[in-house]
């Protein structure tokens, strides 16, 4: 076997165990995406604001120091 043909043999077994795995996946109800997706964008909304008042109360306080 020529190293081209073994490289086209493992394309194709790659792809095969690909498609194998992916019938193994259970994917998440529409219900669960939308509920993961808002939780998640709650979470991000709620780490900003909290980064966002430490930087302000911090940038007041080092203003009056320098």
């Amino acid at each position: 076997m020529n190293k081209i043909q073994e490289f086209f043999t493992k394309i194709t077994t790659y792809f095969k165990e690909s498609k194998e795995e992916l019938q193994k996946v259970v994917w998440p109800s529409k219900q669960e995406l939308i509920r993961h997706t808002l939780i998640v964008i709650g979470v991000s909304l709620a780490t900003s604001a909290f980064l966002g008042i430490f930087d302000f109360f911090f940038s007041r306080i080092l203003e009056k120091v320098v």
